[in-house]
């Protein structure tokens, strides 16, 4: 089972120091520790950096700052059966 909350502080540690606001995924890159490799996991969801831009729309860009980019990314998750 997929702990919501880990990963949200997951996401949101990974992403937090991105230069906001950010216009695209590419922007974010600099940001994640591992770059595209950083993995996110809990319980049985693992996925990279990298596989997250691929399986979700990347998020509805532009975004201001790191908590509306998290939600959009963790909604996207669940609607496409991920969590």
């Amino acid at each position: 089972m997929v702990d919501e909350a880990d990963l949200r502080e997951q996401l949101t540690d990974a992403f937090e120091d991105a230069e906001y606001p950010v216009s695209g995924p590419m922007e974010l890159v600099p940001a994640l520790p591992n770059g595209p490799g950083t993995t996110f996991e809990s319980g049985e969801f693992s996925m990279t950096a990298m596989e997250l831009n691929a399986k979700t729309s990347g998020g509805d860009f532009p975004y201001d700052g790191v908590d509306a980019l998290v939600d959009d990314l963790l909604a996207e998750l669940r609607e496409r059966g991920e969590l």
